[in-house]
């Protein structure tokens, strides 16, 4: 399944991009809080060799394909209440969140 944006996180990803030229939206995971897992954004210039390119709201993202089992299906959104913003995953491959929201674990897979 492919790793999309919605609109909200699509303009927003926009406006961290720029013009600069040609960038990409790396989506990843790492090894973190009490259920295990914490996503991780960041901006790169190009794909690694590992990796699986997406493209959806006209952002190019990135994900290494071993991290892929972890997130595959997720829709990334932008959320903007006051003065609190944030981008929230939709991950269908998790099946539990810590109680501050910050991690997830998936089925079969330890953190």
């Amino acid at each position: 399944m492919p790793i999309t944006l919605t609109e909200n996180a699509a303009r927003r990803v926009h406006k961290f991009l720029g013009d600069g030229g040609e960038r990409y939206l790396r989506l990843g995971v790492t090894q973190s809080g009490c259920s295990g897992f914490s996503y991780v954004l960041d901006f790169v210039d190009a794909p690694a060799e590992n990796d699986v390119v997406f493209e959806s709201q006209g952002v190019k993202i990135v994900v290494d394909r071993d991290v892929l089992p972890y997130i595959d299906g997720t829709e990334l959104d932008y959320t903007k209440e006051g003065l609190n913003e944030t981008f929230r995953f939709h991950n269908p491959q998790a099946e539990a969140w810590c109680g501050c929201g910050s991690s997830f674990s998936v089925a079969g897979r330890n953190g």
